[in-house]
């Protein structure tokens, strides 16, 4: 039982102190889908209390994605599957609807 408790604590000394994992400029568009999808729900969240799709627009940008709307649809079918609540995932429909006409009016050249 001592060594085994003699291993760990060194093995824990060994990672936490003499090479703890070092992250070197990582960037958020690196995030697996489960933790995109609970940021943008967080987004949709705020969207929905400030009503300021700029200011959701800027948010989501923070996660380095090319197209907002798949960012959004795909962090939404991922939610779907896991079983987000129906509230919340309204939250984020309404947000890819509003994206979605935003970035309509953006490609409509003016006349």
């Amino acid at each position: 039982m001592l060594a085994i408790a003699v291993g760990v604590g060194l093995g824990l000394f060994y990672g936490w102190v003499i090479r703890p994992v070092e992250y070197v400029d990582t960037s958020p568009n690196t995030l697996r889908i489960d933790y995109k999808s609970d940021y943008v729900l967080m987004v949709a969240e705020a969207y929905q209390a400030e009503g300021n799709l700029d200011k959701a627009i800027q948010r989501l940008t923070f996660l380095g994605e090319a197209s907002l709307v798949d960012l959004v649809y795909k962090t939404m079918v991922f939610a779907e599957t896991i079983g987000y609540t129906d509230t919340d995932l309204a939250k984020m429909q309404n947000l890819l609807s509003d994206l979605k006409a935003y970035s309509l009016l953006q490609e409509t050249p003016a006349p």
